[in-house]
């Protein structure tokens, strides 16, 4: 979960507290390097595939299948950056807070865009992306890679890579970084 949705998630300035270490360090390494083969596989290479991580709990796992598809293919994948803030369709319920910039230095058109995010949950952030990914450019096909799909979707939305399926109950919280993924809740601070 990215610090912003923490922040706001109720009860407002709520503290995580995890209860489970769902994935260490190394096996948040061995999950993002499997995506990257299976990335490879179904794009059979990496002509015209481009990575998109979400700002900002999507960028560091990005970065990682951008790194592991250099190490593997021995290929340099382009890599933006997308904050999705104002594409969001529950700004009239909670504050707009652009966390960073969008950052995608290259062209969109005819490419194989790979969206990435931490922790896929509902969906409304994919369906914002893909909004905000669409004023970007007309991609060739987008697919989406999560390091946790914890499931409770709302739309009609599913991920193409998935490090880790995670049910959760809805009241439940997942942090995922680099570092570990977490299971846990919020409490108030």
């Amino acid at each position: 979960m990215a610090e912003r949705e923490r922040r706001l998630t109720p009860p407002y300035g709520g503290v995580f507290v995890p209860r489970t270490t769902v994935l260490d360090r190394d096996a948040v390494a061995r999950a993002v390097r499997r995506m990257a083969h299976e990335i490879i596989e179904r794009n059979e290479g990496l002509n015209n595939v481009c990575v998109v991580g979400l700002q900002t709990g999507g960028v560091p796992f990005a970065s990682a299948i951008v790194r592991q598809l250099a190490d593997i293919e021995g290929v340099d994948v382009p890599l933006g950056k997308l904050d999705v803030a104002f594409y969001r369709d529950d700004i009239n319920i909670r504050p707009v807070l652009p966390e960073a910039v969008t950052d995608i230095p290259f062209d969109v058109d005819r490419q194989t865009v790979v969206l990435v995010d931490d922790v896929l949950f509902t969906g409304r952030t994919i369906r914002a992306a893909l909004d905000a990914l669409i004023d970007q450019g007309r991609a060739r096909a987008v697919q989406l890679a999560v390091m946790v799909d914890r499931g409770h979707r709302e739309l009609p939305i599913r991920p193409d890579f998935i490090g880790k399926n995670l049910p959760t109950r809805r009241a439940e919280v997942v942090s995922a970084t680099m570092e570990s993924v977490e299971l846990g809740e919020m409490q108030r601070g």
